[in-house]
């Protein structure tokens, strides 16, 4: 089916449209006219359509206009797509780079591995997932795509450049300049293979960095990466872009999608939530509604989606109340009560999303890693500064996860000089570089960075993912290759190491400078449970299977 994101379609005299843009979810069935002139009437311009979803992109001012759209019977809904001319507040990611400034060496030589990449050896999730034998039986077939869905991918690094498909490779997420800074390149479209945030790169490496002697080497290294951006250069990642992105890999049959976000503002999308305005509660249902069309969409198509548990140490089945919502727009952040049967985490609370929390190295649940019977299917690396108490490793680099970073972000973070060198920040916050033989030009080089989180532990169980399509997945029409996704899933838990909880179930996290808050009680057997869902991804079990 050919993706239907960026039709044209002009609106009727006399509308000005506005500052912001929205997303407008069509009735199942509606007259299509009937939306059009509603929209029209409501104070809208409509400037895209997405006939596969039902959606239309809308152009309107930032207040009144969902209220006034979904007075319409051809409406079922509108929620703001992506903010346009508005300040940010700051978006915090704390948690993954909280090394820091506060990193200690680990104080010894590790020593050097034996038939994968150079900086591999530093890579204790890709063992702790078994991909250093998995990769002998199925390093990963080219005709496997995974989507990364997220702030873009750096093409330039080494690593990333033999697994890159530049034809299939998409920006769904156009630089804001009021949220992301000045734009580097005309039209603030950023050209695929290119990434200012680092998120994406990281993201990327883990899952299929090229065993190519170079860095490291990712869990699945020989299959392909294909950049689908909805994330901006900011670390927001709002509605329309992801909508846009998911679509488009239904369309062109991509076998796996990774999603470490959740959708701002809404930290949870509730129905109807009495701390919110009745607006908000609109956007919030049409939220919903439009990613539940989104990744049902894109499962039904054949994507395998997997996505982060999130990183507020909470039970996501015994949510706290949100205070950090909504993260943008005019009205600041309130204390929002989260009932758990009507408010949801998007897009790893959606339909067909595999759940993933994060451990350290020492297989401990990491203390910011969401967890829960509820939404937990399995378990992955995501690193743990604080991890090893009273060892010479807490609160060292190498407790986090090193992957894949563009130079131009460490650069701005004043970690790599403007000469490609790395800074004595830099070496402290663990940067490293690999140049391969010959090459004098640092932007060909490798960059590699440490990070931790949920997005970290997202992308070893996408990896796994990736290698249990290329072992047994099959060919369909044309040149097509791909897995049931529900099938994935399957292998992918059944396969999963099991885990028991810890003894006592409830795990504090005093000795590790967290207050109570953070304590979390696993709940569940060995064979499920909060902490560990079906147990820890596992990739040699999941290629050797035998059905």
């Amino acid at each position: 089916m050919t993706a239907t994101l960026a039709v044209p379609v002009t609106a009727g005299a006399g509308v000005s449209g506005g500052d912001t843009e929205y997303l407008v979810l069509l009735e199942a069935g509606a007259n299509r006219a009937q939306a059009v002139a509603a929209v029209e009437a409501a104070g809208g311009e409509v400037v895209k359509e997405n006939t596969n979803l039902g959606t239309l992109t809308v152009r309107a001012a930032e207040t009144g206009f969902t209220g006034r759209v979904s007075a319409s019977s051809a409406i079922e809904g509108a929620a703001r797509s992506r903010p346009i001319g508005q300040l940010p507040r700051a978006k915090r990611n704390v948690v993954e780079k909280e090394n820091l400034g506060a990193a200690r060496s680990i104080g010894k030589k590790v020593a050097k591995s034996t038939g994968m990449d150079p900086l591999d050896s530093q890579l204790w999730g890709l063992r702790m997932v078994r991909s250093d034998l998995a990769r002998q039986v199925q390093p990963g077939k080219r005709a496997v795509k995974v989507g990364i869905l997220d702030s873009g991918i750096d093409a330039r690094n080494p690593d990333i450049a033999p697994n890159f498909d530049w034809k299939l490779s998409r920006n769904f997420a156009p630089d804001l300049p009021e949220v992301d800074g000045v734009c580097e390149f005309r039209g603030c479209v950023d050209p695929v293979g290119w990434d200012d945030s680092g998120h994406g790169t990281h993201v990327a490496g883990t899952i299929a960095a090229a065993a190519n002697g170079i860095g490291v080497s990712g869990v699945a290294p020989n299959v392909t990466l294909v950049e689908i951006r909805g994330g901006q250069d900011s670390g927001y990642v709002f509605l329309g872009p992801v909508v846009d992105a998911l679509t488009y890999a239904g369309d062109v049959g991509l076998d796996v999608v990774n999603m470490s976000f959740y959708v701002d503002p809404w930290l949870y999308n509730c129905r109807n939530n009495p701390a919110d305005s009745p607006e908000a509660q609109a956007e919030q249902r049409a939220t919903i509604q439009v990613m539940r069309r989104a990744l049902n969409y894109a499962h039904d198509h054949g994507v395998t989606l997997v996505g982060s548990l999130g990183n507020n140490h909470e039970d996501l089945g015994k949510p706290r109340t949100d205070i950090s919502s909504p993260d943008f727009g005019d009205v600041p952040p309130y204390p929002r009560p989260i009932d758990n049967a009507s408010c949801l985490d998007l897009p790893v609370e959606g339909p067909h999303v595999i759940g993933v929390s994060a451990l350290g190295p020492s297989a401990k649940k990491a203390d910011y890693s969401n967890y829960g019977l509820e939404q937990i299917e399995v378990s992955a690396p995501g690193g743990w500064f604080r991890d090893y108490f009273g060892t010479p490793q807490y609160r060292t680099n190498e407790n986090l996860i090193l992957s894949t970073y563009p130079v131009n972000t460490l650069q701005v973070d004043g970690l790599v000089d403007a000469a490609g060198n790395i800074t004595e920040a830099g070496v402290a916050g663990g940067v490293q570089k690999q140049c391969p033989p010959g090459v004098t030009d640092y932007t060909r080089c490798g960059y590699y960075n440490w990070l931790q989180g949920t997005s970290m532990a997202s992308p070893h169980a996408t990896g796994v993912a990736a290698l249990i399509v290329s072992e047994y997945g099959k060919k369909g029409k044309g040149n097509s290759f791909g897995m049931n996704p529900d099938k994935v899933g399957k292998v992918l838990m059944d396969t999963a190491q099991a885990r028991a909880c810890p003894n006592p179930p409830l795990q504090t996290y005093t000795n590790e400078g967290r207050d109570p808050e953070f304590d979390a009680l696993c709940e569940g057997g060995r064979q499920f449970n909060g902490f560990y869902g079906h147990g820890i991804v596992d990739a040699y079990a999941a290629v050797t299977r035998r059905n």
